[in-house]
């Protein structure tokens, strides 16, 4: 049992199942009676959510995570020359891969029952952008064996230290990480400074690039707004125009239903009136009809009598 083959094993694991695994791995070790590696493994520590997805991202797909770290180096040599567009171009282009790396590393872990989270996710991102943006962060990610998630501020390096599980020198994967950092200790104070500040001028057109596109599209919102404004206004101003009409209207209806107020009145009492009158001819008709009627039998009295 090697101590390499353990930590692939144990970091290629879920974060619920690594401590169980770990203490099973250190007991064999010991069974075996090989101490310095049992409590090599009892070191090993378990990884945060972000850092198993990226881990598990580098398992399933190592030749897209060589390429974003390869595609990384290429950027940081070109923003020490390229300017405006193809700056604007690269740097879309970086968004755009670590944007979709990321949804493959959720929809891995949605794939094997743990879902993340959108901080999570979010921390994943980071790693990815610092795997990009450093050397140092690019070999550590490119390790699998991440225990935290890395970032990266624009200045300088990277601190990958505590955020990868190291190996003892001679085991497998660590020669690169040791031979580079004897190149780094080998490198002169002048050469670090100047790469430092080519650094911080690659990080700051790259910072003046995403401010021009947050700007831009700032701007296009803005634009957005102000056309919803206008639209609002103007239906606004039809509103108050159609207001404005509708008063009016109102006014006409209220003066003639005014002026049919004081004809109905008027109709009413000629009504009234009218009423009155054939009421009372009503009357003087039957008592015309009664006395009629008096005479007829009167008359047909005579007639029999003679």
């Amino acid at each position: 049992m090697r101590l390499s083959d353990v930590a692939g094993e144990l970091y290629g694991l879920p974060p619920d199942e690594f401590t169980a695994a770990r203490d099973a791995r250190r007991k064999e070790a010991r069974a075996d009676g090989d101490r310095d590696l049992a409590q090599a493994i009892g070191k090993l520590r378990r990884p945060s959510a972000a850092a198993w997805a990226v881990n598990t991202l580098v398992r399933r797909e190592p030749d897209e995570l060589r390429q974003l770290v390869a595609l990384g180096a290429d950027l940081r040599e070109a923003q020490r020359t390229l300017e405006g567009e193809q700056l604007k171009e690269l740097t879309q282009q970086r968004r755009r891969v670590v944007a979709a790396l990321v949804r493959q590393a959720r929809t891995l872990a949605q794939e094997l029952g743990r879902p993340v989270s959108d901080a999570v996710a979010g921390q994943v991102q980071d790693t990815l952008r610092a795997a990009m943006a450093d050397e140092d962060a690019g070999r550590a990610t490119l390790s699998g064996r991440l225990t935290s998630p890395l970032s990266y501020t624009g200045v300088g390096t990277a601190d990958v230290h505590g955020a990868v599980a190291a190996l003892p020198a001679g085991e497998p994967g660590e020669a690169t990480s040791a031979a580079g950092r004897a190149g780094d200790e080998r490198t002169s104070t002048r050469e670090r400074q100047r790469r430092a500040a080519q650094e911080q001028l690659a990080g700051a057109r790259e910072e003046l690039v995403d401010a021009e596109a947050a700007a831009a599209e700032a701007e296009t919102e803005a634009e957005g707004e102000r056309d919803r404004l206008d639209g609002l206004s103007a239906r606004r101003d039809q509103l108050r125009a159609r207001i404005g009409e509708l008063e009016d209207e109102l006014r006409r209806a209220e003066q003639e239903a005014g002026e049919l107020t004081g004809d109905l009145r008027q109709g009413q009492r000629r009504r009234d009136a009218a009423e009155r009158r054939a009421q009372r001819a009503g009357q003087v008709r039957d008592r015309v009809r009664a006395r009629v009627e008096r005479l007829e039998r009167s008359a047909a009295g005579r007639r029999t009598k003679g």
